[in-house]
């Protein structure tokens, strides 16, 4: 009987683990269609980003009681425990992640066509493409519990403050320069906060694969820049 309960038990934790990295592989394509939506003008994307977010709020769900269930019936100790309360923290951290995505895809079908200068483009995707880095590599270490891996990420988490900053001023100026772009601008200000914010997910998610492998916060404080300048949206959503 014991033996069968652990089989059983080792198979939950295998379904909770297949469930965060399907979680991950949406929430990272829907950045990349946001992005891709943002960039073209295509509503049409940008509506399947919405849509697609509705199924990861689904599959997130789905995983908080299957969790939860698990614990009920397995009464799950130490290490185990960590496991499951681990999943349920990555699993929240992910739909966020399709949260902020959905966002900037919202930011994409309300400037339609609108064109602003490629150097921006160039910053904003050097931004995603950071992101989606830290996105595959975490969840990469959360399934591996590559615990190398996952401190990497959180130490990155400050290059994407930088880029965030190098962007915010660069849209300050070109609002500056024509306030017939301040309302363009202040678009695409709230999808670079909302990149950040995806970076500061994705360390989250780092901390927590720490926290399910040692069973304690990873030492120190989390890497960050403080370059913004005084008065900048901090709380953009």
């Amino acid at each position: 009987m014991a033996q069968h309960t652990t089989t059983a038990f080792d198979s939950d934790l295998r379904e909770l683990g297949d469930a965060i990295v399907d979680i991950g592989v949406r929430a990272q394509k829907q950045i990349i269609d946001a992005f891709h939506a943002l960039q073209k003008g295509d509503g049409a994307l940008a509506r399947s980003v919405k849509a697609a977010d509705v199924t990861i709020d689904s599959l997130q769900q789905e995983l908080e009681m299957k969790a939860i269930g698990t614990i009920a019936r397995r009464q799950p100790l130490a290490v185990d425990l960590r496991e499951i309360v681990g999943a349920l923290r990555i699993a929240t951290d992910l739909e966020r992640i399709g949260d902020l995505a959905t966002n900037i895809a919202k930011r994409a079908e309300q400037l339609g066509n609108e064109k602003w200068p490629d150097e921006i483009t160039v910053a904003l995707r050097a931004m995603i493409e950071r992101v989606l880095k830290q996105m595959r590599e975490v969840i990469d270490s959360y399934d591996h519990r590559d615990l190398t891996k996952a401190l990497d990420v959180w130490k990155s988490d400050e290059e994407v403050d930088a880029l965030h900053d190098s962007i915010f001023r660069h849209l300050l100026t070109y609002m500056m320069e024509d306030p017939g772009n301040i309302s363009l601008g202040m678009h695409l200000l709230f999808c670079a906060k909302n990149i950040e914010r995806i970076g500061d997910h994705t360390t989250n998610i780092a901390e927590i694969v720490h926290y399910i492998v040692q069973g304690g916060v990873i030492p120190g404080e989390r890497p960050k820049t403080s370059g913004l300048p005084a008065g900048s949206p901090q709380s953009f959503h």
